[in-house]
C-alpha cells in the first residue's frame, strides 16, 4: 500500500487583529481535517501582519514565548482536536532582547516536538527583518511526526541551498516553507526555487505565501502557494494569486525512495570536496 499523506496549507489575508486571524486559521484547519488532512502549515508569522515592512518598536508587541505562549498553546489544543500535525510560524521572544522568526511543530497529539528558527534574515526595502529578529541558532531539525519526517525552512531561507540540503541529510520527507513574498520583488523565482530544491534534495515541499496588501506597507503578497514533489512537479494546481485559499493535496511518500534510487543524488554527493563552501 502506498504511503500517502494528505497534507494541507493555508494562504490567508490579514484580518486586522490577532484573535480573528487565529480563529480563521482554526476554521481552515477544521475544514482540512474534515477532508482527511493529517498535517497542515500556516504562513510566516501567521497570527500577525507582516510588520517588517516598517521598522518601529511598537511591533515587538506581536512577539510571544514558544512553546508556552498563547498562540502555540491554542494550536496544541487544535492539534489534539483535529488529530493533525500543525506547523505554526510565529514571532518568538526567548528572553528580553532575544527575538526570532520561528515555527513550532506540533504533533497530532498536541505535543510540541520542537522549533525551527529562521537562519537567513533579510534587510532590504519592505523586508526590514534584522530590526526584529536574531539569526536562527537551533540548527536544521527534522521532526518525527505522526505523518512522517517534517522540516521547516522560512521565507528568505529558500534562496540558500545549504539549508535545503541539510534538511534532506537529516531525513526530511516534507519541508514546509512559510513565506511572505511580494509581487515584483522575486515573483519569478517563486515557482522556480522550491521545485528546484525539491529536485536537488528529493523530497516534498509545501510553499506558502501570504496574499493581499496589508496596513504597514505596499507589499502585494501574491499567494500562489503550492505543493511540489521530488521530481519538481506541482501536486495539483497552484493556488490563487489574489484570494486566500486552503490547499489540500495527497503526497505519495513512496515517490521519495523511487526518485532517490533513480537519480541517486545522495549517493553521488562529494562532501570531501566541499570544504570551500563553508569558508567565510
Amino acid at each position: 500500500m502506498a504511503d500517502v499523506v494528505r497534507a494541507a496549507l493555508v494562504q490567508a489575508t490579514w484580518t486586522g487583529d490577532t484573535e480573528s486571524m487565529i480563529a480563521k486559521h482554526e476554521e481552515y484547519a477544521r475544514a482540512a481535517a474534515a477532508q482527511g488532512a493529517k498535517v497542515i502549515g500556516f504562513q510566516e508569522v501567521f497570527n500577525a501582519p507582516y510588520f517588517c515592512q516598517v521598522q518601529e518598536p511598537e511591533h515587538y508587541r506581536w512577539a510571544e514565548p514558544v512553546p508556552d505562549g498563547p498562540t502555540v498553546r491554542r494550536m496544541r489544543d487544535l492539534a489534539r482536536e483535529t488529530g493533525m500535525v500543525i506547523v505554526v510560524p510565529v514571532f518568538e521572544v526567548e528572553q528580553s532582547g532575544f527575538y526570532y522568526n520561528t515555527a513550532a511543530v506540533i504533533d497530532a497529539d498536541g505535543t510540541v516536538l520542537g522549533t525551527y528558527r529562521k537562519h537567513h534574515i533579510p534587510q532590504v526595502k519592505g523586508f526590514w527583518e534584522k530590526y526584529y529578529f536574531k539569526p536562527g541558532n537551533a540548527g536544521w531539525p527534522v521532526f518525527d511526526t505522526a505523518v512522517g519526517k517534517i522540516g521547516v525552512y522560512i521565507c528568505y531561507d529558500r534562496h540558500f541551498p545549504e539549508g535545503w540540503r541539510q534538511l534532506g541529510l537529516n531525513g526530511a520527507q516534507l519541508v514546509y516553507n512559510p513565506s511572505a513574498t511580494s509581487r515584483g520583488l522575486s515573483a519569478y523565482l517563486w515557482q522556480l526555487e522550491q521545485p528546484a530544491a525539491a529536485v536537488a534534495n528529493e523530497y516534498f515541499i509545501a510553499a506558502i505565501n501570504r496574499v493581499g496588501v496589508e496596513e504597514y506597507g505596499d507589499n502585494d503578497f501574491y499567494g500562489t502557494s503550492y505543493f511540489v514533489d521530488p521530481r519538481g512537479q506541482f501536486v495539483g494546481d497552484v493556488a490563487s494569486d489574489s484570494k486566500e485559499e486552503l490547499v489540500i493535496r495527497d503526497l505519495d511518500f513512496d515517490l521519495i525512495d523511487e526518485v532517490r534510487q533513480q537519480w541517486a543524488f545522495y549517493r553521488d554527493r562529494r562532501p570531501d570536496a566541499y570544504d570551500g563552501l563553508v569558508q567565510p
